[in-house]
């Protein structure tokens, strides 16, 4: 049986603004049930350890998936996500890959996590994937500063600045991640228009543009295998 390890941010706290960011609840629970329904096993874990912050806008009812409400009735999930390891204590070798969802939140802890760039690399050296979607590739940077090869001439994707202006976030964030990634050497690919699903796959890198790339970034990872 494989074993994920999906890794959310602790941080909620926005630049310029009052409003609260953290995970994107639907990042997280998309892929969550895309493993659990293949039968894997699941831990989370984050730079805090224990209960994250959830984006309030991602439980707006425009934004509510059928996984979400999935989620809300599943006491055994609801626990897990509120009982996250503390991601300093974890260990590639105890996984078979590595999920980061997204959310505002991973621009500002998990981009800067050393204890989070290191178990990339972890996971990357012992040929394991190294998933992410829409704010969770943020997690790519730390990694790609510690091993500069990383990203140079990977393809990737990310919340894009197109979708950023239209999500009137760019004041409240301290950098872009296409920017990001793009500066790291990476390959930066969107979708053909903002807020459609998009994937790109290179290797054992596999990341998502946005929310509604969460679980068809999931169901690569589990392609990843089964091709």
């Amino acid at each position: 049986m494989k074993k994920i390890l999906m890794v959310v941010t602790s941080h909620k706290a926005l630049e310029n603004t009052d409003s609260t960011t953290g995970l994107w609840i639907g990042e997280f629970t998309d892929p969550y049930y895309v493993f659990k329904d293949e039968g894997y096993s699941i831990e989370i874990a984050s730079p805090m350890g224990g209960k994250p912050p959830i984006d309030p806008m991602s439980k707006l009812t425009e934004h509510i998936t059928s996984s979400n409400r999935r989620f809300q009735d599943d006491e055994v999930a609801q626990n897990a996500l509120n009982t996250t390891k503390i991601l300093s204590e974890v260990s590639a070798k105890n996984y078979d890959a590595l999920f980061f969802p997204g959310g505002h939140g991973p621009l500002f802890d998990l981009a800067s996590n050393h204890d989070s760039g290191k178990l990339i690399l972890e996971f990357i050296e012992s040929n394991k994937p190294v998933a992410s979607v829409c704010h969770g590739p943020a997690a790519l940077i730390k990694a790609a500063e510690i091993e500069p090869d990383l990203l140079k001439g990977k393809r990737v994707t990310g919340y894009s600045n197109l979708e950023e202006k239209m999500s009137l976030k760019m004041d409240n964030i301290p950098y872009t991640l296409e920017n990001r990634l793009k500066e790291l050497g990476g390959e930066y690919h969107t979708a053909s228009a903002p807020f459609l699903s998009h994937v790109e796959v290179d290797g054992l890198l596999i990341t998502g543009q946005n929310p509604l790339s969460a679980e068809p970034t999931a169901k690569a990872l589990v392609d990843f295998w089964n091709n």
